[in-house]
């Protein structure tokens, strides 16, 4: 199976079989911001999923397609947080065993949700390759399936369902935005977006801290990249360096990466409190940053991936306590 196995097709497909399990996320129109920016910016509110992010149509799509003996056996996956949480999510609605593995990097409030998810936590290394490797030990031991949290066909397929929602919804947009990582959001949008038009603009965010993907793309092979402490936490990981998937979708479909500064992602997360009443992660307050920041080259119509609510209070009253209003 290589890149050209994740298909418009295998989008559809996955939006239907999810479609008992995730509702779709709203699209608004966020004024204040389309003031700013001078043209009309809509965001995409993933982050009010049950699981609190879109990483929970990924896991659902992967899930719902495991084998009976696959279900049986359980599965494990390494994450930031939010797959982590979205697989146990699943996985216990459908009396699945999950174990998940994290680093010693995950926040607070992410280990917080997946305690009470259900899944066996377990916490292993400095980095989500460490986490990666403990459950590669999980599944030689117990025979347990790992679910990739990005470098699949049917994650990448699940998080596509986004692209199809977007263009029911608001078929004259002509850029998207938001956070890039592992790739599988960029990925199955890509996808799904480039199909239908191929004019259609497609922008990953990073932190200048850690961006594995960026520096991947800039070398033209995968690369191991340290991470590194940043607002944007959801985006720390690296894409691995036997990336089958993502990394070729990436390049193939996503027009420019921008790297933004710590005070891009706080700006954004801010913004978001103030103008829309909601408290978002670092990762889905990159495109809101850029924008008011300036950092980006925008459409006529444009989608901000609000991509998760994973934060904790604290780092709300820090971001509280720089900003001023806008």
């Amino acid at each position: 199976m290589d890149q050209r196995s994740v298909s418009l097709r295998d989008i559809w497909k996955a939006k239907k079989r999810i479609a008992p399990y995730i509702q779709q996320s709203p699209l608004i129109y966020s004024e204040r911001l389309s003031e700013i920016a001078n043209c009309a910016i809509y965001l995409k509110l993933e982050n009010l999923h049950a699981s609190g992010s879109f990483k929970i149509r990924g896991a659902t799509n992967k899930i719902l397609l495991l084998t009976e003996e696959e279900r049986k056996l359980g599965v494990t996956t390494f994450s930031t947080g939010n797959f982590g949480v979205s697989v146990a999510m699943i996985a216990k609605q459908l009396g699945i065993r999950a174990t998940v593995c994290i680093s010693e990097r995950v926040p607070q409030t992410k280990v917080a949700a997946l305690r009470r998810s259900g899944a066996k936590l377990e916490i292993y290394g400095q980095s989500q390759d460490d986490a990666a490797e403990r459950c590669e030990q999980l599944q030689k031991s117990k025979g347990l399936t790992i679910l990739h949290p990005f470098d699949d066909p049917e994650v990448i397929a699940g998080q596509g369902t986004i692209g199809l929602e977007i263009i029911e919804e608001l078929p004259e947009v002509d850029t998207i935005f938001g956070g890039l990582s592992g790739g599988g959001l960029h990925s199955g949008i890509g996808v799904a977006m480039k199909t239908i038009d191929p004019s259609i603009n497609i922008i990953g965010l990073s932190p200048t801290s850690s961006a594995a993907m960026y520096e991947s793309i800039k070398a033209g092979k995968p690369l191991l990249v340290e991470e590194q402490d940043t607002y944007a936490d959801s985006l720390l990981g690296g894409i691995g360096l036997n990336n089958k998937f993502t990394f070729p979708l990436v390049q193939k479909y996503v027009d420019d990466i921008i790297l933004l500064e710590e005070e891009d992602i706080t700006a954004g997360m801010h913004f978001m409190l103030i103008h829309h009443r909601m408290a978002i992660e670092g990762a889905a307050a990159c495109g809101i940053g850029a924008i008011i920041n300036k950092k980006v080259k925008l459409g006529t119509h444009n989608v901000i991936m609000i991509t998760g609510n994973r934060v904790g209070s604290e780092v709300l009253f820090d971001i509280m306590q720089a900003h001023h209003s806008w």
